[in-house]
């Protein structure tokens, strides 16, 4: 294998073996603590801009496949494990993890201890970094680091949003039972695509919601236009804050429809509420969080991709926390108090995760029924 390095913004080298892709690219270092699910991670959109670590120490056992696209191709960066395994050994399996980042020139480095490298993310945070195979002048890679740009104050959002609506009308992939009935509800749903996850999609769409999807500069008069029973606003990469189009949209669709947000959607609102945002220092990543849900009492085990969260204190007194991560204590989910509005950090779509939380689409569909005129 060819060699690859890794350097980091504060200095610090990681060296190891490249696969995947061959080249240059820079990106904010995260890591994943999810066991499983690689494929679905770096073909999440809120990945864009970012370089992954696998905290699991062996990676590509399983293979690739087209049922497991969260998108239409791969949005993470970079991929950084400790082993690769070349040899895949699953039935659904269609060609390697290597080729799979070949074909989208995705760069990948094995060898590298990964348990240090997440170790100093934690201690440090989530910082630049550069990953090369091709240049290995510490002094020109740490140049190059430097210069690269970071995630905050970029909109991230318009390299992953669709460029014209369309609509979804799959509710499976090749893992659902075809003895699962779609419902007959036939709720009119429209998606802003901040980053939207495929699964996502299918959720809507599997309770029989009739879902279009829209740009993330989709006007709200546009939006109102179409006259949904529900908005619903997606998951994306990076800072909420930029996004200044998508929180005015937001802004003046609250009262108007029953809306429901996931993640970024989550943090969109709380800007349009008031509230306001801040960087985590390593995020959220993985497929282990613990929430806890005020309504029921109940610890659900989440799925989470994020490195923002909503302030607490911002929030008004028409706002109500509904859910709390147990590891941090950062807000998982909030409702108002006044309008058909909820949302929440985490990912109840899972792919990769537990699905604890998929009754939160239910959720959205008994809130456009109370709403429906």
């Amino acid at each position: 294998m060819k060699k690859a390095i890794l350097i980091l913004e504060d200095g610090t080298v990681f060296k190891g073996e490249n696969f995947g892709a061959s080249g240059e690219v820079s990106g904010e270092i995260v890591f994943n603590t999810s066991m499983t699910g690689y494929q679905e991670i770096i073909t999440d959109p809120s990945y864009n801009g970012q370089i992954v670590v696998m905290t699991y120490p062996e990676i590509g056992n399983y293979g690739t496949n087209s049922s497991d696209l969260e998108s239409i191709h791969p949005f993470a960066r970079g991929l950084i494990v400790r082993e690769y395994w070349p040899i895949p050994s699953n039935w659904r399996s269609q060609k390697t993890l290597d080729s799979f980042l070949r074909d989208h020139n995705i760069i990948g480095i094995q060898g590298v201890d990964t348990r240090e490298l997440t170790t100093k993310i934690r201690q440090d945070g989530a910082q630049k970094s550069y990953l090369s195979t091709e240049d290995f002048d510490i002094d020109s890679l740490r140049n190059k680091v430097l210069s690269s740009p970071g995630i905050v104050g970029m909109d991230l959002v318009s390299e992953v949003s669709c460029g014209k609506p369309f609509k979804w009308n799959d509710s499976s992939g090749d893992w659902v039972s075809e003895s699962r009935k779609r419902p007959d509800t036939n709720y009119r749903v429209v998606a802003y695509d901040y980053g939207i996850k495929s699964n996502i999609m299918r959720r809507l769409y599997g309770l029989g919601c009739d879902l279009t999807v829209v740009p993330a500069s989709t006007s709200a008069d546009e939006i109102l236009s179409m006259d949904p029973d529900g908005i619903f606003l997606s998951n994306g990469p990076g800072d909420p804050e930029p996004l200044t189009y998508a929180i005015d949209n937001i802004r003046k669709l609250i009262g108007k429809k029953p809306i429901f947000g996931i993640c970024l959607g989550h943090q969109i609102i709380s800007l349009a509420l008031g509230g306001k945002t801040f960087k985590l220092k390593f995020g959220h990543r993985g497929g282990n969080q613990p929430v806890k849900n005020f309504k029921t009492g109940k610890v659900e085990i989440t799925s989470q991709n994020h490195g923002f969260a909503v302030a607490p204190d911002s929030l008004g007194k028409d706002v109500e926390i509904t859910h709390l991560n147990l590891n941090d204590d950062t807000v998982e989910g909030l409702r108002h108090k006044e309008y058909p509005l909820f949302s929440v950090q985490y990912h109840p779509e899972s792919s990769p995760g537990p699905h604890d939380s998929a009754y939160l689409f239910e959720d959205f569909i008994e809130l456009m029924k109370e709403n429906k005129s």
